[in-house]
């Protein structure tokens, strides 16, 4: 089996400016990403898929390939993760490399480490791919909307309901998945017919598109990494 690291990450940000490479407890979040790929000694190659010059280097400089930049038509704000990891497989193939299975890894998820990433890459030994998810916080079946200026239940049927006594509801942790190269290329999708779940504590998950975003997520990766 050959194994691809694949870290997405394109130049623009319009929210926080140069996100994919803002310093982030010490080093640019990017690198966070690309050290646990390569701690994990899950994969073949790990390589970082952007369109930014700035991005390459900073990516080589901690120990990534970036044989080759995006496309335009993988570079706009309409292009889907799939089309970009389409791509990058595609222009492997190009030079010859081919890969069975690749985990997509996002460049602002400093949260993720080599050994989750190893642990998931056995996972997919039997499954046509891995999502790393979440449990929600509180149950969405709990939830309520507001109606002409009034509160009610979204679901009422379980109004009643203990929380206890209802099924989990899980979300994408936004950290990395992992897929095999020829259902990913049949189905061009990241979630498969035979996709297990990599679940994540709580505390080692926070979305980052604020910067109050950010500032949470360097407190909680303070606390996570206290005394090393």
């Amino acid at each position: 089996m050959s194994n691809i690291a694949i870290i997405t990450a394109r130049g623009g940000s319009k929210r926080i400016p140069k996100k994919n490479i803002k310093e982030f407890c010490g080093k640019p979040i990017i690198a966070h990403s690309i050290e646990a790929a390569l701690s994990s000694g899950a994969f073949d190659e790990v390589m970082v898929s952007t369109d930014s010059e700035e991005i390459k280097i900073i990516a080589e400089q901690y120990g990534a390939s970036v044989p080759f930049l995006r496309s335009e038509a993988t570079s706009n704000d309409f292009a889907t993760t799939a089309d970009v990891l389409e791509e990058v497989i595609n222009s492997y193939k190009s030079i010859g490399r081919f890969f069975n299975s690749f985990a997509c890894i996002y460049p602002t998820a400093p949260f993720v480490t080599g050994a989750r990433l190893a642990e998931a890459a056995e996972l997919l030994k039997g499954a046509e791919a891995v999502l790393s998810v979440v449990k929600f916080s509180f149950p969405p079946q709990r939830a309520f909307v507001i109606r002409g200026g009034k509160v009610a239940f979204q679901y009422p049927e379980y109004e009643r309901a203990r929380s206890q006594d209802l099924e989990p509801i899980y979300h994408d942790c936004g950290q990395f998945y992992m897929c095999k190269v020829e259902p990913f290329l049949e189905h061009h999708s990241l979630i498969l017919p035979v996709t297990k779940p990599y679940l994540l504590p709580e505390e080692e998950v926070q979305d980052i598109d604020t910067m109050s975003d950010w500032e949470i997520a360097e407190a909680k990766y303070k606390v996570l990494h206290k005394g090393e």
